[in-house]
Formats: structure tokens, C-alpha cells, sequence
């Protein structure tokens, strides 16, 4: 019998150990690709810089960088590439440092005794469709004041006629169709303030609370879609140059931000004002207000309640409503006669 192989079985040989090896260079370049977006994301981060688009877009989310990282970090042990090893750990252990609770570290500790206690509700009700949730907040909760974002004609013709003037007898509505309309309703006796020039309102009163002035500004600028992250940081811009006037005296700026505490643009705004969050001092950090349909950690915090260091907070509570793709925030604030 004739015991020369054929061309084929020969040529065949060499594929047995190529199979495995070509599969780990795939493991490997999938891990590469995997990686790149975590790794500009959270070296913006790092770099305290909110960078051009898509980076403001994807910061809002960096939680989820977690799931690519930790996809690319099992790539690297099948490939077994050590570098790629260390490249994931360290995008990981990055990306779980700045995603870990806000409130990490945080203390209030007033200083003065309590003068008030002041109950805030804020609340997107996306152009007006989120109206009958929001008017079963106001009943349920009975906050003291309360910051309505895209209050459409159907919102501000519900505040007014289904919000009684008896319990809210002074309001600052500006009013506008879609995105445009907002309001601030008050128990307490209210001035109106000029507030922010912006594409969609944001008004500004001075509530007398217990005999002190606070400045009450709602915030709403545009967001950082691709094309107008120019227009979304100008308009932090003039927020932040707001709160640079006022940081020496009791103030509350509160709605939808469109930014979130990993966007650059947003701390240095509560920096400018000496502001802090109420989330992170109520037990809130890190619960996604959009879009409400995702759980902790997914989404985004995008709704705030800044207040200044006049105030502490008792707690914080996001609120589920119908029809509107935020979560609503309620804290439960006491204002200091001194800190």
C-alpha cells in the first residue's frame, strides 16, 4: 500500500493549530474595538473636558461604559493578550470610580437652626403630555414650590385651572408651545426675577421664605444633541454666569439640566455657584431621571435640585409619572438662618 499522503492531507496539516490562533486575533481585535469608546469617554472624563461629539452625548451615559469594558476585559483572557488585560482593568476601574454614588464622602452638617422646612417638586413633562401625572403629584406630595419644564398650553391651562390660587396663590408662568413654556408655583410670596435668556424659558423669581430672600431659578437648556452642543454649553454658560451673582446668598435652581455630573460643563456651574446637589445629599445619587423607562444604574440623571449651602436636605425621592419620558424629583429641604 502506498503511504505517501495526498497534496490535500498535507496542506491540511498546518490549519489544526492555525484555528485556535486565528481565533484568539480575533478575540483580540474585537477587545480593540470594544475598548475605544470607553477609553475616550473616560479619559474626557479625567481630563474634566465634555470634548465635541459624540463625547457629550456619550458622557451622560457612562455607566453603561462598564458593559463594553467588561466584554473587552474577557476578550483579552481568551486572546490571551496581557496588555489588553491591563488596558481593560484600567478602563474598568476608571469608569467604576467616577460612576460610584455622588454622595461619596459628602457631610451636611448645618451650622444654624431651622427656619423652614421647604418641600421642592420638579417635573419635565414632556410638551405637556406628562400634565395629569404631574397635577396628582402636586395634590399627593403638596410641595412649596414647584418647577414645571415644557409646559405646554394643555400644562399651563391645567396649573390654572385645576391648581387652586389658595394654595398657590403666587406663580411665574411663561407660557409657549412643544418644549418652549415653563412655570414656578409658590406657597410663598414671590417677585419675579429676569431669569435666563434661552430658547426654552427659564424663568427667575425671589421667594420670601421665613424672612429671607431666595433666589428661585428654573433650569432648562437646550440639549447636547449632535449639532448643537455649541448652543447646549452656551446656554450652561449663561446659567453658570447667573449663579456666579448669587452665590452669597440662599438660592435654588432647579428642572431639567440636560446635563449630568459626569458633563464638565455641569460642575463647573454648581463650582460657579457654590451650589450642591440635593440628590446626592437625600439618598438620590446616581437614579437615572431619563429616559424613565430605564432602571438604576442605566440612564441618566438629567434633573436637579441645585440649592446653596443655606440649606440641607432631609431627603430625595424620583417620582414615576405617565406620559412623560422623565422621572420627577421631589426633596424635602430645611433652610438655616446661617452656615
Amino acid at each position: 500500500m502506498d503511504s505517501t499522503l495526498s497534496p490535500a492531507a498535507t496542506a491540511a496539516e498546518p490549519d489544526v493549530p492555525a484555528r485556535p490562533a486565528g481565533r484568539r486575533r480575533g478575540a483580540v481585535w474585537l477587545s480593540v474595538l470594544l475598548l475605544l469608546v470607553p477609553t475616550v469617554v473616560v479619559a474626557c472624563r479625567v481630563a474634566d473636558t465634555d470634548a465635541v461629539t459624540p463625547i457629550p452625548q456619550l458622557i451622560a451615559f457612562l455607566p453603561w461604559m462598564l458593559v463594553p469594558a467588561g466584554a473587552a476585559l474577557l476578550l483579552t483572557f481568551l486572546g490571551r493578550w496581557r496588555a489588553g488585560m491591563v488596558w481593560s482593568v484600567a478602563v474598568l476601574a476608571l469608569t467604576g470610580w467616577f460612576v460610584r454614588p455622588y454622595d461619596t464622602g459628602l457631610a451636611d452638617r448645618p451650622s444654624g437652626p431651622v427656619v423652614a422646612q421647604v418641600k421642592v417638586l420638579t417635573s419635565n413633562v414632556e410638551f405637556g403630555n406628562g400634565t395629569a401625572g404631574l397635577l396628582e403629584a402636586i395634590r399627593r406630595e403638596d410641595p412649596d414650590l414647584v418647577f414645571v419644564q415644557e409646559c405646554a398650553a394643555s400644562c399651563s391651562d391645567g396649573l390654572a385651572q385645576r391648581v387652586s390660587m389658595t394654595d398657590y396663590p403666587y406663580r411665574n408662568v411663561i407660557e409657549g408651545t412643544m418644549a418652549e413654556g415653563s412655570a414656578i408655583l409658590s406657597k410663598y410670596p414671590l417677585r419675579r426675577a429676569p431669569g435666563i435668556e434661552s430658547t426654552m424659558a427659564m424663568p427667575g423669581s425671589v421667594a420670601e421664605i421665613a424672612g429671607k430672600r431666595v433666589h428661585l431659578q428654573l433650569a432648562h437648556p437646550l440639549p447636547p444633541i449632535p449639532g448643537g452642543v455649541d448652543d447646549w454649553r452656551r446656554e450652561l454658560g449663561m446659567m453658570r454666569e447667573y449663579v456666579s451673582t448669587v452665590r452669597e446668598e440662599p438660592a435654588i435652581v432647579a428642572g431639567d439640566f440636560n446635563a449630568t455630573q459626569d458633563h464638565a460643563s455641569f460642575r463647573r456651574l454648581m463650582d460657579a455657584g457654590k451650589l450642591r446637589n440635593s440628590s446626592d445629599l437625600g439618598g438620590a445619587s446616581r437614579t437615572p431621571s431619563w429616559p424613565s423607562f430605564v432602571g438604576r444604574p442605566l440612564g441618566a440623571q438629567i434633573d436637579h435640585v441645585l440649592i446653596s449651602r443655606e440649606f440641607s436636605v432631609r431627603d430625595a425621592r424620583f417620582l414615576e409619572l405617565e406620559n412623560t419620558d422623565h422621572r420627577s424629583l421631589v426633596v424635602r429641604l430645611e433652610l438655616h438662618s446661617a452656615r
